[in-house]
This record gives C-alpha cells, structure tokens and sequence, in this order.
C-alpha cells in the first residue's frame, strides 16, 4: 500500500458510490468497501443471499456470464463475484448465499 493516498484519491469510488445511492437506493444495502490499498475500487457485498446479489446485477445490466461462482466455507456458502465500470470506477459486486439455498432464477451456477 502506498503511505501517500489521499481522501481525493479515492473521489472516483466515492463518486459512483453517491451516483449509485441516488440511482438505485431501493435496492438491497449493501456492505460498502472503498480502500487506499485499492483507490479507484469501490466494493459492495450482499450477505443476505443471492437473490439481493442478483437484484444488482440485473439493475447494473452486468451481463450473467460475467459472473464467477465458487464456494467457501466447506461447501457451506455460494459467492458470486463479478468486476465492471461504473461511473469511472472499478465496481466489485460480491454476494454470499447459503449452499442450502437455491439458486435464484438466471443465477449462475
């Protein structure tokens, strides 16, 4: 990590952060990242199941085969994680979905 970073570094993330509060505040909240060891990143992850992750993404117009799967925890937990641009921001969106859980309908599996 650079020691250098300054809160203006990070304005694109926080830039699409505000955009995607006013274009989109019905939506599902998520947990907001944004980090000086990643500046022009903004992170959201859903913890609530997939369906929250899909609502985003289908919001966003990211396209399904966009998205990787994988499971962590033994097997226990679904992650679904894709990276686009979003307002001159690099935009990671991450959910988390019990393996018990189905899939949600145009889900990726």
């Amino acid at each position: 990590m650079r020691d250098d970073v300054t809160l203006n570094d990070l304005t694109a993330p926080l830039r699409a952060l505000r955009l995607l509060a006013t274009d989109f505040g019905h939506l599902p909240a998520p947990c907001v990242s944004v980090s000086p060891i990643y500046p022009d990143r903004l992170e959201l992850s859903l913890h609530f199941g997939l369906p929250t992750f899909e609502a985003w993404r289908e919001a966003l117009r990211i396209d399904p085969e966009a998205v990787t799967y994988r499971e962590h925890s033994d097997g226990r937990t679904r992650v679904l994680r894709t990276i686009t641009t979003y307002a001159g921001a690099e935009l990671e969106l991450i959910g988390y979905g019990d393996i018990s859980a189905p899939l949600p309908v145009g889900g990726t599996a």
